[in-house]
């Protein structure tokens, strides 16, 4: 019962947590004068990956960053196989390839280069580091065009809210939909636990579940509240930060070592979610996607469990 009671009340953190988070988002955009697909791939998208950097961070420490690597690149899996899957359940989404832009053929190439470093078996500090410098420039680059788009009109329905009313609500809700993963993790795993589900298979699918929480929250929300683009953008930002910044940061503390052939299956599980992400012609990502995303990450859980 008590594990049931965590799992509830991860829920209704989740809701409450990811309702004050997208007003934040929102209200960042109106009083910073950039578009919101820009704050949620930079300021929302870093937010909501504090977990993983948490959780590499605290591995690498304990010369454990193999740990990191796979909860980074595991929770880019989960990221567009399995949350924009059941957000495209709510119905299509209409954009265009231009609104994708550079970040979108980051994503796509981060893990390319990362699984040329692992091909050895081992991610070096310098090639640690790289990553890093990368997500530095990428960095960089996104505030020089956001400066020049500031003159814009941005159009945001975010009501009254002041600066402050607006970063008191992204602290509040980002803590509880922290709050509310660990709450989901520590309820499943003890459900699973007590039905004898091995280890390992709570940890592949439960904990990268529950450490992406705050994106599923926010990209369910920002779906039901007509702010598609708020979706994407977290999404595709979280994956670059995920990608570059958190698996820099646990290399560069330790140097990764860990069997090519896994990191091989989830990047590229990983790159072919994101191709399903392309709009078709007529500037829409179709529901009949969600299916397919669905049982590619249905198959990579799978494959993980199975070789």
């Amino acid at each position: 019962m008590t594990d049931l009671a965590f799992i509830l009340g991860a829920i209704l953190l989740a809701a409450a947590g990811g309702e004050a988070f997208l007003k934040f988002i929102l209200g960042a955009a109106l009083h910073l004068r950039v578009p919101k697909v820009v704050v949620a791939t930079t300021l929302a998208a870093f937010a909501t990956s504090s977990p993983e950097l948490t959780v590499s961070s605290v591995a690498a420490l304990a010369g454990q960053p193999e740990i990191g690597l796979g909860d980074a690149l595991g929770s880019n899996v989960v990221n567009i196989a399995l949350i924009f899957g059941l957000a495209l359940l709510y119905g299509a989404v209409q954009t265009t390839r231009t609104d994708f832009g550079r970040d979108f053929y980051l994503a796509l190439g981060v893990p390319v280069l990362t699984l040329l470093f692992v091909l050895d078996g081992r991610i070096e500090r310098g090639e640690a580091l790289s990553l890093l410098g990368a997500f530095v420039i990428w960095l960089v680059w996104i505030v020089r065009s956001t400066l020049r788009q500031r003159d814009e009109v941005v159009e945001v329905e975010a009501g009254e809210l002041s600066a402050g009313k607006s970063l008191l609500l992204g602290t509040l809700g980002l803590g509880a939909l922290i709050a509310a993963g660990r709450l989901f993790v520590t309820g499943a795993t003890g459900i699973a636990a007590s039905m004898g589900v091995d280890t390992y298979v709570i940890g592949a699918v439960l904990v990268a579940i529950g450490t992406s929480l705050p994106e599923l929250v926010t990209v369910i929300l920002s779906r039901l509240r007509g702010h598609d683009d708020v979706g994407v953008g977290t999404l595709i930002g979280s994956n670059l930060f995920n990608g570059l910044a958190i698996v820099g940061v646990a290399g560069t503390i330790h140097p990764i070592t860990v069997p090519p052939s896994e990191v091989a299956l989830t990047l590229a599980v990983g790159m072919v979610a994101l191709l399903l992400l392309l709009p078709n012609r007529s500037g829409r990502i179709v529901r009949g996607r969600s299916v397919f995303l669905l049982l590619l990450y249905a198959g990579f859980v799978w494959a993980t469990l199975n070789f």
